[in-house]
């Protein structure tokens, strides 16, 4: 989403932050609501594009939602919908695109009300890193041939007690309506949210060997100290990593491996 729409955005995760959500049941069903809407709003193209329309005025558009969809979901989830119609938006794109966001971040709410954020934020990870390694598997996910059931029975085998109950609801829902992304891309999409939410980065740790709990706590006490903030760390185990390691925040690569290093004096030699 681009200028406009991110400040959009921002008063609706406002506004769902008002509601003060503490019970996972509540924030489950929210989310099963507004993903709902994200469903009908990429169906009805028609629908999307007449309450997105920079030229109606907001309470016109809320109206229409409030229509359409008051006594089928909760007042709550009605609320966020009508405030998304009202907004302002670069493209009625972007208020699909806004909703769905705003069930991802009720979805973490409910890993919040579990004490479950870190399991949800890992859980996103560790499957991203299996999808990335397995090209059959992400062919079959994103093979409009197999049947959204047969996606989801996929998913349960490979996951069934090795993630939380909402990681695994997210991820079902990434793969089944995944709107024209890569499963990667959406994956992503939701592990920001989740950042957001705990407002702190992801550092993306590529390391030979496995990290003990105290390298791990003085390595986030060092990001903290360079961002500003917390920084939760996911750990990379890769062979290829010689020595030291290498952190991925953002954009931004720190690299300190030795491979590095060999490579900036081969740089300097030829140079």
């Amino acid at each position: 989403m681009r200028g406009v729409s991110r400040a959009s955005y921002a008063e609706l995760s406002e506004r769902l932050s008002a509601e003060h959500i503490e019970s996972a049941t509540v924030a489950t069903r929210l989310a099963s609501e507004l993903f709902a809407v994200v469903g009908l709003l990429d169906t009805e193209h028609g629908l999307r594009r007449a309450i997105s329309d920079p030229g109606k005025p907001g309470p016109e558009k809320g109206a229409v939602v409030a229509a359409l969809l008051h006594g089928k979901i909760t007042q709550r989830a009605e609320g966020l919908v009508a405030a998304a119609a009202e907004a302002r938006w670069a493209g009625s794109g972007d208020l699909s695109d806004a909703i769905e966001e705003l069930a991802v971040e009720a979805t973490v709410l409910a890993a919040e009300a579990d004490d479950g954020l870190d399991d949800l934020e890992d859980g996103l990870f560790r499957f991203g890193r299996v999808v990335s390694a397995h090209p059959d598997l992400r062919s079959a996910l994103a093979d409009p041939a197999l049947p959204e059931q047969g996606k989801r029975e996929l998913l349960r085998t490979l996951l069934d007690g090795k993630v939380t109950p909402v990681t695994l609801g997210l991820i079902e829902q990434m793969v089944a309506h995944p709107r024209g992304r890569t499963l990667s891309v959406a994956l992503d999409m939701c592990a920001d949210v989740a950042a957001r939410r705990r407002e702190q980065l992801i550092a993306v740790v590529r390391t030979a060997t496995e990290l003990t709990a105290q390298q791990r706590r003085r390595l986030a006490e060092a990001l903290a100290a360079i961002y500003g903030h917390e920084v939760y760390i996911n750990v990379v185990i890769d062979p290829a990593v010689i020595g030291g390691m290498t952190i991925q925040v953002g954009g931004e690569l720190i690299d300190a491996s030795v491979v590095s290093r060999l490579v900036a004096v081969r740089r300097k030699l030829a140079g």
